[in-house]
């Protein structure tokens, strides 16, 4: 059987890292070794930042929940443990987008959850 030599596949999976480093600064975009280091960090913090934008984006719903409940006369917590009681179930992506577009539907939620606090 005939040798088989590597330098195809080498190449197209250098080519490929270098294409990954393309835009980066100095070395790490021209020398394979560098620019390996720097993708496979740079896929590390992308992983970890992809966690992150979930965490982040619930921390600004409970951010914007929380305004509209001050407007209303409430805090978040309180607010959130009177819907719990009254039963209505929505997500806080949809209360905050409520909370901005819509106040007066959210008024009216916070005053179902006062009165569920109340009984």
């Amino acid at each position: 059987m005939a040798r088989v030599k590597g330098a195809m596949m080498t190449r197209k999976r250098r080519n490929k890292v270098l294409g990954m480093a393309k835009g980066y600064w100095g070395s790490k975009s021209t020398h394979y070794k560098m620019a390996n280091q720097a993708v496979m960090k740079s896929l590390t913090y992308a992983y970890a930042g992809r966690k992150q934008k979930k965490r982040d984006f619930r921390k600004l719903w409970i951010t914007r929940i929380s305004a509209g409940c001050k407007m209303n006369g409430m805090n978040y917590s309180t607010f959130m443990h009177g819907l719990k009681l009254t039963g209505i179930d929505m997500n806080r992506k949809m209360l905050s987008e409520m909370a901005i577009h819509e106040p007066e539907a959210f008024t009216a939620l916070t005053e179902k959850a006062k009165e569920a606090l109340k009984a």
